[in-house]
């Protein structure tokens, strides 16, 4: 009896109309923009936390994500974000802001 009972608690709940509070709010544009123009100097360094630290207040990214070969990353697009590609060795090969 039980079972039936909450069975049909949880079966009325779905159609209880759901009260709308104002509309959604709109994605928030991003702010800080990558630039990666001003970083060729630093391609065939080392990669390090140092090197990081340079890299992002120059570009002005708000992230920074290494990318080694073989890495698996996400396709989504980051404005904000600078992409640092690495080869096995640990030299910075390349940037994208994405």
């Amino acid at each position: 009896m039980r079972i039936v009972l909450v069975a049909a608690l949880l079966a009325s709940a779905g159609c209880t109309p759901v009260e709308m509070r104002g509309e959604t709010p709109a994605a928030q544009p991003v702010t800080a923009a990558c630039n990666a123009d001003s970083l060729g100097d630093l391609v065939g360094k080392r990669a390090s936390d140092a090197r990081a630290d340079v890299m992002q207040t120059r570009s002005g990214a708000r992230t920074l994500r290494w990318i080694a070969p073989n890495t698996a990353v996400t396709m989504d697009f980051r404005a904000d974000r600078l992409n640092v590609y690495v080869d096995a060795k640990g030299r910075i090969e390349r940037f994208t802001c994405a």
